[in-house]
């Protein structure tokens, strides 16, 4: 397995570059990062992997949203601007259940896209009162549903990024509101933004004859394998049902889509396939300060199984899904239930587990792919500090 590891393969393109003697076709990271190197003064000697590792604090700094957008280039695909009717009252989750609706858009960012419509709309005339406003609408959304992580992580970090600027230094509150607008306004973008960054980070890791092993359905690894596939990369995945609610249907029905080969199996069917999977790439409904994931249920035991045969378990995961949580185990998660349906009566002295997610420590995770770069668990509480500073 040696040679399908992280360290193998960016050592790999850093040899390729060196025996070709010339400089290597840019790519759009390289385009938009003169100096793609974090290291100017690396050793030769040194795994490129372990500089980058090493790097992570010169690379991303504590103004990701500056960096992030460094590194996308124009969007493809922007996003409608939605502009509240002046003349009707408005209503942030009106607001956020406009953006929601489009189906390639994340809760969060549907909730980052209605934080920054309220700073809009806002009649405010003190920077005081706008923050209180903000503060509220922020309450607001996140009490919609308490139990999603990369909603409540989306509108702190929307708070933190649009509040804390030198704009509330402005003794103008015009040019204050202002600049909070167009920060707000980036925020957003970059948030839209995010899966296509992740998916071009994790492209050198998807080899041709591979077998890739996904539980659920999560945008932004569907983002991933579609930018494979339009790679001209082959390779085949296995989707996990996903029971109860059986997401990894979804997943399977858009793969198939893609002319990618794909294969479904039974949740229980994990370990029994596992000689087969190359590697696991996993979504994450929240990344906490472990380094560790919260996710649907069932991703915990994959990535035990996983670790147990040596196959590395990759997670795809925006950066507006960083939470300031630290489990301890799995009963120190947020209760976040859902119905079961089994198809044949329950006996009512039956008790059923109906918890929809579980905690992977970070020890079972090999790399995390974001919009930040590509992480190590170790390195997730580092750059936690740096969002929420």
């Amino acid at each position: 397995m040696w040679w399908r590891s992280a360290s193998f393969i960016m050592d790999r393109q850093q040899n390729e570059a060196a025996l070709k003697g010339d400089t290597v076709a840019p790519t759009e990271s390289s385009i938009s990062n003169p100096n793609p190197n974090p290291n100017p003064n690396s050793n030769p000697k040194t795994s490129a992997y372990y500089e980058t590792r090493a790097a992570h604090h010169g690379v991303v700094t504590s103004d990701w949203l500056a960096q992030a957008q460094a590194a996308i280039g124009p969007d493809p695909d922007p996003l409608p601007q939605l502009r509240p009717d002046p003349d009707k009252p408005f209503s942030v989750i009106k607001e956020f259940n406009n953006w929601r609706i489009q189906p390639h858009l994340a809760e969060a960012v549907a909730a980052i896209r209605a934080l920054a419509a309220v700073i809009r709309t806002s009649r405010a005339t003190t920077m005081m009162q706008l923050e209180m406003e903000l503060k509220k609408a922020s309450d607001t959304l996140k009490s919609w549903d308490a139990t999603s992580i990369s909603l409540t992580a989306g509108c702190d970090l929307f708070m933190r990024y649009v509040t804390r600027t030198s704009a509330l230094e402005y003794e103008d509150f015009n040019s204050a509101k202002s600049r909070l607008i167009e920060r707000a306004e980036k925020f957003g973008e970059i948030s839209h933004k995010a899966r296509k960054v992740i998916a071009m980070l994790s492209q050198d890791f998807i080899f041709d004859g591979c077998t890739i092993l996904v539980h659920g359905f999560s945008r932004v690894v569907l983002e991933v394998l579609k930018l494979a596939a339009q790679n001209k990369k082959l390779f085949r995945v296995f989707c996990t049902e996903g029971r109860p609610d059986r997401t990894g249907l979804r997943l399977s029905n858009e793969l198939a889509k893609l002319d990618v080969p794909v294969k479904l199996l039974i949740d229980s069917a994990v370990a029994y396939t596992m000689d087969e999977v190359d590697m696991v790439f996993v979504g994450a409904d929240g990344v906490v300060e472990s380094g560790g994931i919260i996710n649907m249920m069932g991703t915990y035991q994959i990535a035990l199984v996983a670790h147990g045969m040596n196959k590395p378990v990759y997670v795809a995961a925006e950066s507006y899904k960083f939470a300031r949580l630290y489990p301890l185990d799995q009963k120190d998660l947020a209760p976040a239930l859902r119905p079961i349906d089994f198809g044949v009566p329950i006996p009512s002295k039956v008790e059923v587990e109906r918890s929809a997610r579980d905690y992977t420590p970070p020890q079972y995770l090999t790399l995390l792919f974001t919009d930040l770069g590509v992480l190590t668990p170790s390195v997730v509480s580092d750059e936690l500090i740096q969002l929420y500073l």
